[in-house]
């Protein structure tokens, strides 16, 4: 190729304007063209200077807001059944423990997902994912959890597989298996010796999980029995993320941060030492509104010190049977301005930029910038900031995916 040759694309997109989200915010180009060669950016910038270049496809925008693809880097997404029964008995008067004592509860989800076969799972679960794609999700993380046994564990990590080779969505598995305790199980230590020795390696060996995850809660696992579990993890070569802090302060997330952690998710009860922790680990807070409505919780996760010590704040859905049901990560968006304080592009950021540094995918994904993965959404919208003012509805033109538009 000689220096005057056109530059090659496989598609140019143009005619919008564009919130690239590198480093956290807006950074608008406005009249905007993107060039998507082998799946990646290859130009990006205002249209009108543009270099001389032959595409296979041309496309018109026509209008509105392009965007990266939103990224929900925490989900439930595979479990059989469901527990709106159990939603309508609670606003009945009907308590937690009646419902636990029932066999409700999350002794429910893991009896109807060990029951559920492999096909099962797929299919109820594809549902739930093509709800998140048509909100602009292009990327998601799916937990196990629901198994809490080696053959259920890995069922649910292989259903996480099948749906990424299903639907143009990149999916990232995470191991949960230290979610709650089996109904066979009534010693935690013995439990968690059993995932350190029979379930983190075979997981490993299989190559059926990105990272691994725990629960840190008095309701679940303490901060000693999570850190074995990680250090197994670790061993593994896998990366570890932590639910803490969601309902009091054990202190998860400053022994989760000593590991490295991706992210340390909920820390409603996060202190300030917490915070310090994570700023110097690189960890990623992620908020989960959705959790903490259904809930009706009244403590927020402190956002002045998360701010204060420039720690990413990431949002997703939580989407699972129990504490949230929420199939929408633009109205996550939302209630993370509305209950939290975020502004609508912190959390637009939340839902790209950082939410892609969660799962480790900084490099490749979460932001619009040449040598990324080409997953962009264009937007029927005047604002980026319009992302998070409407409750639902319809916004999304088109949605590209690896370079593809894609109809979901």
């Amino acid at each position: 190729m000689t220096l005057d040759s056109p530059v090659q694309f496989d598609s140019l997109w143009r005619g919008a304007q564009v919130a690239t989200m590198v480093n956290g915010q807006y950074n608008t180009i406005e009249d905007a063209a993107i060039g998507v060669l082998g799946g990646r950016i290859a130009w990006l910038g205002k249209a009108a200077d543009l270099p001389a270049y032959e595409a296979l496809r041309e496309h018109d925008l026509g209008g509105g807001w392009v965007t990266p693809g939103l990224i929900d880097c925490h989900t439930h997404l595979v479990f059989g059944g469901n527990r709106a029964g159990e939603f309508e008995q609670r606003l009945n008067g009907v308590s937690y423990q009646e419902i636990a004592q029932q066999g409700g509860g999350i002794a429910f989800s893991v009896k109807a997902t060990r029951e559920a076969s492999e096909a099962d799972l797929v299919a109820s679960a594809a549902r739930r994912l093509k709800s998140l794609m048509a909100d602009g999700v292009t990327t998601v993380e799916i937990k196990s959890g629901y198994g809490l046994s080696l053959e259920d564990e890995l069922k649910m990590l292989r259903v996480a597989s099948i749906l990424e080779n299903q639907f143009p969505v990149s999916i990232k598995r995470t191991c949960l298996a230290a979610h709650a305790m089996p109904p066979e199980y009534d010693d935690k230590d013995a439990y968690i010796d059993y995932l350190c020795d029979t379930v983190l390696p075979k997981v490993a060996a299989l190559g059926l999980a990105d990272a691994v995850d725990a629960f840190c809660e008095g309701i679940a696992f303490s901060t000693e029995q999570v850190e074995r579990y990680f250090k197994t993890a670790q061993a593994l070569g896998l990366p570890v993320k932590i639910h803490a802090e969601q309902l009091s302060s054990l202190g998860g997330t400053r022994m989760a941060a000593s590991f490295k952690a991706l992210s340390a998710d909920h820390i409603e009860f996060i202190e300030e030492a917490d915070v310090k922790a994570m700023a110097e680990s690189g960890t990623v807070a992620v908020l989960l509104p959705g959790a903490f409505f259904t809930l009706k919780e009244t403590q927020k996760p402190p956002i002045d010190w998360l701010r204060q010590y420039k720690v990413p704040m990431a949002i997703a859905t939580d989407a699972n049977p129990g504490t949230s049901p929420a199939l929408s990560l633009r109205l996550m968006m939302n209630m993370a301005c509305t209950l939290f304080g975020l502004t609508p592009e912190e959390a637009l950021a939340g839902a790209t930029v950082h939410g892609a540094k969660a799962l480790g995918m900084e490099d490749s994904h979460g932001t619009l910038e040449v040598g990324k993965v080409a997953d962009f959404v264009c937007w029927d919208v005047e604002s980026p900031g319009e992302l998070s003012y409407w409750l639902g509805g319809q916004l999304i033109k088109q949605r590209i995916y690896q370079g593809v538009e894609e109809v979901v």
